[in-house]
């Protein structure tokens, strides 16, 4: 079971639904995995550790799976681009995040830019100032960058107005969250 409030149950039943439609549909999976193989780079490379596997001895043979090298640098690209597409095949136009560090924010704007979706991610003000790369890449891709200025200025509080952005706008709105 779960508890959730109200303004959201429903709309977290229609997420559901589509999530598993999505599941059954051929057509879904296949635009998916084209995106992720010719977009994100995927399947991720994996790298032999020659000099970590002769240290280790014994015959051991050590792989390191390089998910660094996914377009935007990082794991969060797999799950934006999959929350993005099924966020156009519900029917919304919006999609929405939030960051600490940004990764999240520029995998999120990354999706968008390719699925031509809106977005806008919240970032504590604090947390831009440090991440000022981050926050160019995310507006360089299109992305509205609202800066969050209450209580502690960093993720916790860009999540609490992500939140009230969603149950504002969830008709038209995802949040996609990190």
């Amino acid at each position: 079971g779960a508890f959730v409030d109200g303004s959201i149950g429903s709309r977290l039943k229609e997420l559901d639904q589509a999530f598993l439609d999505a599941l059954e549909d051929p057509s879904f999976q296949q635009e998916l995995t084209d995106l992720l193989r010719r977009y994100v780079g995927r399947p991720s490379a994996l790298t032999f550790c020659a000099n970590l596997s002769s240290r280790l001895g014994r015959g051991a043979r050590l792989y390191l799976k390089r998910e660094d090298l996914n377009h935007t640098g990082s794991h969060k690209i797999n799950n934006t681009m999959g929350q993005a597409l099924l966020a156009k095949k519900m029917g919304k136009t919006r999609v929405i995040a939030e960051t600490g560090a940004g990764q999240h924010g520029v995998a999120t704007a990354t999706a968008a830019a390719v699925l031509g979706l809106s977005c806008t991610v919240y970032m504590g003000a604090r947390d831009m100032e440090r991440q000022r790369l981050n926050v160019f890449r995310m507006k360089a891709l299109n992305a509205e960058v609202k800066a969050v200025a209450k209580g502690s200025q960093t993720l916790k509080e860009a999540t609490d107005e992500a939140f009230r952005d969603y149950i504002a706008s969830s008709d038209y709105t995802h949040y996609l969250i990190g």
